[in-house]
């Protein structure tokens, strides 16, 4: 069924509609994201009938509202955030970029909340591929995203012979390496990489998720597996560096220490639980409608930040570029001080409209009721 949908949506269109795009912020006009949960806006529950995540997850996405990607667009004074991607092979026009982000994707192929749906492999092969057979370019104003990895080592309820979480970070750091590299080689120039935040401090970790209880030291071996991938993600970005070429800039979003800072001192973000997520404490049982309680919770779930917590996120993500953005002074006034120079004027990139989509959209409906029937809701 995995082929099926990949043949369905996953071989992208080799088209963009050739829309006039006013550029927001440092000259960005649109967003691409690649990911998982923590960035997918609908995408998961497009593909499963509007049955994944289910009520009172809002709208869609695994949160309790709004994520952080909508709140960076905002900032970035986009009139909307990216298109989901199961929108636009639905016949939706790509608005502000695209959001190929799938809830359960890890850095492979695979996903666990459904084998039907893409890993971030198959997400970075739907934006690049039709672009290499085409002979196109990515739009050299668009902000590309990238934030996976921590489905490679979350303890999960897919099956153990589909999937089995990693112990180590090797596979995880080639394949965002990998995705990077392809990202660059279609004409990505703008690339933000956001590392993992403390794995060991969610509560599914801590064991206040009872949808899935893990065993005792998981804590531990999940922050220390997460202090090895964002070391080793920082070499990769330095790596990087030396060898794309100059008019790439990678911008590094240390998420990690964002959510250290609100864990550290939940006051001066206005929480009052930053262990229990909202939906599973017993001594708050109308915080999954009441949203003011809510607002007072880092944790929506067992892995997911509430809304609250999203916006942080989305903001500081803001200022990380806005940093990256400042340009780059002589030498002779400001030694030393690093830039990275200002993001590329107004452009939007003009694609043609290809049958390929039209065959693609009307297998959609077919796949989308497959996973409604199968998939099991989980995260």
């Amino acid at each position: 069924m995995k082929q099926q949908l990949m043949a369905a949506g996953f071989v992208l269109f080799s088209f963009m509609l050739p829309l006039k795009a006013s550029a927001g912020t440092f000259g960005i006009d649109s967003i691409y994201v690649f990911g998982d949960s923590l960035s997918d806006t609908g995408n998961v529950f497009a593909a499963s009938g509007q049955t994944i995540p289910p009520p009172p997850y809002s709208q869609g996405r695994f949160s309790n509202g709004p994520i952080w990607i909508e709140e960076l667009a905002q900032k970035l004074e986009l009139d909307s955030s990216p298109t989901p991607y199961i929108n636009v092979v639905n016949g939706a026009t790509p608005k502000n970029g695209i959001n190929f982000a799938f809830g359960g994707a890890t850095t492979t192929s695979i996903n666990t909340v459904s084998p039907l749906l893409p890993g971030l492999q198959q997400q970075i092969g739907a934006f690049a591929q039709p672009l290499i057979q085409t002979n196109q370019k990515a739009d050299s104003n668009g902000l590309y995203v990238l934030w996976a990895g921590a489905n490679d080592y979350l303890p999960t309820d897919a099956n153990p012979n589909y999937f089995q979480p990693f112990t180590d970070t090797t596979q995880t750091i080639n394949n965002l390496k990998t995705a990077v590299a392809s990202l660059a080689s279609v004409g990505a120039k703008n690339i933000l990489l956001v590392n993992l935040p403390d794995l060991g401090l969610t509560p599914r970790a801590q064991n206040f998720d009872p949808t899935l209880p893990v065993p005792n030291g998981t804590s531990q071996i999940l922050s220390d597996l997460t202090e090895q991938h964002n070391e080793d993600l920082s070499k990769v970005i330095e790596d990087l560096d030396n060898v794309l070429a100059p008019d790439v800039k990678l911008i590094s979003f240390d998420v990690n220490s964002v959510l250290e800072d609100v864990i550290d001192r939940p006051s001066k973000y206005g929480f009052k639980e930053v262990t229990k997520p909202c939906l599973f404490d017993q001594s708050i049982p109308s915080c999954a409608i009441d949203q003011s309680k809510q607002d007072e919770y880092l944790f929506w779930d067992g892995i997911h930040p509430t809304t609250t917590a999203h916006k942080i996120i989305g903001d500081r993500a803001f200022q990380t570029i806005a940093k990256s953005a400042q340009p780059v002074p002589e030498p002779s006034t400001a030694l030393g001080t690093l830039g990275i120079g200002t993001l590329g004027a107004i452009a939007f990139m003009k694609y043609k409209r290809k049958k390929s989509l039209l065959t693609a959209t009307s297998q959609v409906p077919n796949v989308q009721s497959t996973l409604t029937k199968k998939v099991k809701v989980g995260c």
